[in-house]
C-alpha cells in the first residue's frame, strides 16, 4: 500500500538573532531544526517532511517566509485549530502566519519567487542594546545621501559576482534586481529606537550566498567616501571578478516578504 501525500504552504515569521540560520547543522540551533521539532510533537505519529522556501544566514531574522509540509496519509481537516496548536508549541521568536493546501504540482524550491529583503541600519552613534537583533548600529558617520545614489546603482540587469561570497569560475552571476532604495525608516519602531534609521530595501527573483550584505558593506564603504560611485558601476561589468572585501553584519537583515508568481 502506497502512503497518500497531502501538501501544504505555511507563511512564518521569526527572529533570527539566537539561531545559527534556517539549515539543520549538529549541535546548534535553527529554524528547521524548531519548527520540525515542534510539527513532530503535535503531529505525533503522523510521518511528515518539510522543506524551506530558501535559507536565511545565522541571526538574520523574517517577517515573511514559507516551508512546504508533506503530511502522508492523515491530512489536516482543520486548519485554524492546526494553526493555534502550531503557534503554542513553537518558540517565541518564531510564529506562524497561514496555512493553506497546494497540489503536488507546486514546488517551494523551484517555483518563482519574489522576495524583498529590508536591511535595517543607523549611523553615528552607539544605540540602545535591545537594538540589536534587528537594527545594525554603523558607529562612524555615514554619508546617507550619496548612500542612497549608490543603492540606486544596483537596479537592473548586472554581474553580481563581486558579490557572491566565494564565487567560483562555473557560477551564474547575472541577476535582475527590480528594486534597490535606501528611505527613512517608517516600517520598524521601538521606543528604543534612534530618532534617525533607515532601510536598505532590495527586491528580485533570486539572491547569491551573502549577496544583500556583501552589496550594503559596499555602500557602507562608500558612505565612509572609502569608495566612489564610479567604483561601484565598474563592480557591476561583465568582465569584473574581484570579490568584495566588507560584508555588513548579519543582524540588521530581514527577509520582509516572499510572494509566489
Amino acid at each position: 500500500m502506497f502512503d497518500k501525500r497531502y501538501y501544504y504552504l505555511i507563511k512564518i515569521q521569526y527572529l533570527g538573532y539566537r539561531f545559527h540560520g534556517w539549515q539543520k547543522q549538529p549541535d546548534v540551533k535553527t529554524i528547521h531544526l524548531m519548527i520540525d521539532r515542534t510539527l513532530k510533537y503535535i503531529l505525533g505519529d503522523t510521518k511528515f517532511k518539510t522543506l524551506g522556501a530558501g535559507r536565511t544566514d545565522a541571526m538574520v531574522s523574517a517577517n515573511e517566509a514559507a516551508l512546504e509540509l508533506f503530511i502522508y496519509n492523515n491530512p489536516i481537516t482543520d486548519f485554524e485549530d492546526f494553526l493555534a496548536e502550531f503557534n503554542l508549541n513553537l518558540p517565541q521568536d518564531i510564529r506562524a502566519l497561514s496555512i493553506s493546501e497546494v497540489d503536488k504540482d507546486f514546488n517551494i524550491i523551484q517555483d518563482s519567487k519574489l522576495k524583498e529583503y529590508h536591511y535595517l541600519f543607523s549611523e553615528g552613534k552607539k544605540n540602545h542594546p535591545f537594538c540589536a537583533p534587528i537594527l545594525t548600529t554603523i558607529l562612524e558617520p555615514l554619508d546617507v545621501d550619496i548612500m542612497k545614489i549608490g543603492a540606486k546603482l544596483f537596479e537592473g540587469t548586472h554581474n553580481f559576482r563581486a558579490y557572491c561570497y566565494k564565487a567560483t569560475e562555473n557560477g551564474e552571476y547575472t541577476r535582475t534586481i527590480d528594486y534597490c532604495e535606501i528611505v527613512d525608516n517608517d516600517i520598524y519602531q521601538a521606543n528604543f529606537f534612534p530618532d534617525q534609521t533607515y532601510v536598505f530595501k532590495i527586491r528580485g527573483k533570486g539572491f547569491m550566498r551573502n549577496q544583500i550584505r556583501l552589496m550594503f558593506g559596499c555602500l557602507i564603504k562608500l558612505g565612509r567616501g572609502e569608495i566612489s560611485l564610479e567604483y561601484i558601476e565598474e563592480t557591476l561589468k561583465s568582465d569584473y571578478t574581484e570579490p568584495m572585501d566588507y560584508i555588513a553584519p548579519a543582524s540588521g537583515l530581514i527577509l520582509h516578504a516572499l510572494k509566489f508568481e
